[in-house]
């Protein structure tokens, strides 16, 4: 069984540089637009092939999501033997849990979508809850760029510097961290306000004079980022701060947050096509090399478990 890589097109680059790591091509396919909006995809070959569509779900988040279910349909009725969503940003995360009476759970709906459409397992890149696995009704392989961030990390930092975690959902990604980098660990109280505001109060750890490494999933708005950075700072840690985060989707109001902060560093990845938005001090990883060996293993049936994420 042959293998291909469908791209969709938040996917485009990421997944030509996959497929080259492949010694493949990836799979033609066309996007038409009607006026009002609608999409229709069209996929080449596919016939009898263990095919991996490329299609990271950030902003527009809605057009991503649409047209990945539309591919994986269209892979289905193209006869593909098997089919793998590979997702390096799984938008919908974060809705994993109802935080009032009224609410989705998006996660939930989105996970059931992918498998309605075709899909028959799903990668994705350190997802913002690893609840996700529980929600879906097929496989989930979720692969972490830790391990290459921190390499990135490692020449960058004294040996006083602390791994922060923005808060206490970020604890556990932190520790990974800083078991990598052989640092210590402190954690922020947050408390988030709105989608855009959040309140942090308290640090727990020793930063008082420490550089500050800033980690988290995501960082949209950089309102967490700010935040957390407000307080080490307030509690005597030294003005030497980075930031690393796998996901960068990155609004118009990150760099005006992140700014005045006079951050040393921002390291990201490319998990979202075009999502990065100008700002000095941001250095870009990719997640291709990452994506490319599990895609491999996943094809010659090889076992995952040292890219598989800390749960």
């Amino acid at each position: 069984m042959g293998l291909r890589i469908v791209p969709g097109t938040a996917g485009g680059p990421l997944a030509t540089t996959i497929a080259r790591a492949l010694n493949t091509e990836p799979v033609t396919c066309e996007l038409e637009r009607f006026p009002d909006g609608e999409l229709r995809p069209v996929v080449g070959h596919v016939r009898g092939l263990d095919v991996y569509v490329i299609q990271p779900t950030g902003p527009p988040v809605n057009d991503h999501l649409v047209e990945l279910l539309l591919l994986l349909d269209a892979c289905r009725r193209g006869g593909a033997a098997r089919i793998t969503a590979v997702i390096p940003y799984f938008g919908y995360a974060r809705q994993d849990r109802r935080g009032r009476a009224g609410e989705a759970v998006g996660a939930r709906v989105v996970a059931d979508a992918l498998a309605g459409s075709g899909a028959q397992r799903l990668i994705v890149v350190d997802p913002h809850s690893a609840a996700l696995e529980a929600m879906c009704g097929i496989p989930v392989e979720m692969l972490t760029a830790v391990p290459a961030l921190a390499a990135v990390l490692e020449p960058m930092i004294t040996e006083e510097a602390v791994v922060v975690a923005p808060d206490l959902g970020a604890a556990k990604l932190a520790e990974h961290y800083a078991s990598l980098l052989r640092r210590p660990v402190a954690v922020v109280r947050k408390t988030r306000v709105s989608g855009a505001a959040v309140h942090s109060e308290e640090i727990a750890g020793d930063v008082a004079g420490r550089p500050a490494v800033i980690v988290d999933d995501m960082i949209s708005t950089g309102a967490t980022i700010e935040a957390a950075a407000g307080v080490f700072l307030d509690r005597g840690g030294a003005p030497d701060v980075i930031v690393a985060a796998t996901h960068g989707p990155l609004v118009d109001t990150a760099a005006s947050r992140l700014g005045p902060l006079h951050v040393r560093c921002v390291l990201t990845t490319d998990s979202l096509a075009g999502g990065q938005i100008a700002m000095p001090a941001l250095q870009v990883e990719s997640v291709a090399p990452l994506l490319a060996e599990a895609i491999s293993r996943l094809h010659q049936n090889r076992p995952l478990e040292d890219l598989l994420l800390r749960t």
